[in-house]
């Protein structure tokens, strides 16, 4: 049975999201379907998300947030409203790789939901077991070792400093 490779990109540096776009990117070069889930990123910036939607159909980008500000910035209302659309991305990504919809599946800052306890660590080890043959990339700042034993590839994002400190 064909497994799908599991890479990690966590750290405290930026970067993150745009290492996991470029290896979707990659992916289109060989032919690859590739969809993104983001979260914890509300619905904001979606103009730059619009370079992205020009590679439709073959790499597609999904948001499921409401909300027009980083999670961390809601009110506690409203962030348990917006669990709620969280955990629709959440069975999303869990029905794209039961259907392998996709060979590479990348969950941009799906580490941050386990920080927030929206989704806890058997539920995504048990998510990602479930990959089949797609690849998948986890973004987030924080990596559980429960996590770091299933991936293949681990790559660290740290900020050195800053531009002023240089």
């Amino acid at each position: 049975m064909n497994t799908g490779k599991i890479e990690i990109i966590y750290g405290e540096g930026s970067g993150k999201t745009a290492m996991a776009l470029g290896k979707g990117l990659q992916a289109l070069a060989y032919r690859k379907k590739v969809i993104i889930i983001q979260f914890l990123k509300g619905s904001q910036d979606q103009d730059k998300m619009e370079v992205i939607r020009r590679l439709e159909p073959e790499m597609n980008v999904f948001r499921f947030e409401k909300s027009g500000c980083n999670f961390e910035e809601l009110s506690d209302q409203a962030k348990q409203e917006e669990c709620a659309n969280i955990r629709n991305g959440v069975n999303y990504a869990r029905k794209v790789l039961a259907t392998r919809e996709c060979d590479l599946l990348i969950l941009d800052e799906v580490l941050g939901l386990l920080d927030q306890e929206i989704v806890l660590e058997p539920e995504l080890e048990q998510i990602l077991e479930c990959r089949g043959g797609v690849d998948v990339i986890l973004t987030g700042r924080l990596l559980p070792e429960s996590l770091a034993v299933m991936a293949d590839r681990i790559d660290r994002i740290t900020r050195i400093a800053s531009g002023r400190e240089i």
